[in-house]
């Protein structure tokens, strides 16, 4: 595997909450920086489950209610998160996963959440009730774990965060960092992965990653009646992980190449009882009992 030093572009789709969590106390609102920053200023986002203090999830804002980008994207949201849901069974023992797009990743009181376009997270469901607080946004003190994928999709040249939030994925410990900017707005490719060594994100190419048994691809194709180059999950020999429709479709098909092979197999026993029965005719016509 050739790796080199990972580069994230300086803006993406995905984005902070700017919103604040609501603070009862005032002089609690700025972190300290063994509790919510570098000392320099920076937030940290390192995940030590046992330096969390457990928050109070009621004075947590969860929801900003911000629109998605455009219609490229939200299509683009199903085809990360449907796949995986209706066809995927992940390899191994450990069967769980949660795969969502747009939802707040919450690694500590005092910070917003980071908002990544799509995250994968293995060993790990969704709790029931998602109405609950607990259920609505992924709280890492909750979870035990971050997200094990991370994906940024590119839809315009604003921002200035995504370096920040590169270094910020790193410190949570996310394994693997992918950015898809299908127009190469950035000058840096359309897809771009990352997996983590130590506190930096090195690159890999194809995009496959063992620790999760899937990949990711570029596919040019019809989905949800646009035509697009889309970004998909793999298996490692290329093979797509089929949308739910996408696995219909297929079944159909091969139920209907099974009901053609059958009605092959029905016509030629028919051509034979009709070729046997004009044969017993003429032995007939001679005086010969065919049935003897």
């Amino acid at each position: 595997m050739n790796e080199t030093d990972f580069h994230a572009p300086t803006v993406s789709h995905g984005r902070f909450v700017t919103m604040k969590p609501i603070v009862p106390n005032p002089s609690a609102a700025a972190p300290s920086p063994s509790g919510g920053n570098l000392g320099n200023g920076e937030p940290s986002w390192e995940f030590d489950p046992a330096d969390i203090p457990i928050p109070d999830l009621d004075a947590l804002i969860t929801e900003d209610g911000a629109p998605v980008d455009n219609l490229f994207v939200e299509k683009q949201y199903r085809l990360l998160t449907e796949p995986l849901n209706s066809s995927w069974t992940p390899p191994g023992e450990e069967k769980q996963f949660l795969v969502a797009s747009d939802v707040g990743i919450f690694a500590k009181n005092a910070l917003p959440p980071l908002v990544p376009d799509c995250f994968l997270s293995m060993g790990v469901t969704a709790g029931t009730g998602l109405h609950a607080k607990e259920n609505r946004s992924y709280f890492l003190w909750l979870v035990g774990k971050p997200p094990d994928v991370v994906i940024e999709i590119v839809s315009d040249r604003r921002g200035g965060a995504e370096d920040i939030k590169r270094d910020a994925y790193a410190r949570m410990g996310v394994l693997v960092y992918v950015i898809f900017d299908p127009l190469n707005r950035l000058r840096g490719g359309v897809l771009r992965a990352g997996i983590l060594h130590g506190r930096k994100y090195k690159a890999i190419k194809p995009p496959w990653f063992p620790e999760v048994g899937l990949g990711l691809t570029l596919w040019q194709g019809a989905y949800e009646g646009a035509t697009e180059t889309w970004l998909r999950w793999c298996e490692q020999d290329g093979r797509l992980i089929p949308t739910g429709a996408e696995r219909a479709d297929e079944a159909n098909q091969q139920a209907l190449k099974a009901n053609q092979k059958a009605l092959k197999a029905n016509q030629k026993a028919l051509k034979a009882n009709q070729k046997a029965e004009r044969l017993a005719a003429q032995l007939r016509a001679l005086g010969v009992d065919p049935d003897v």
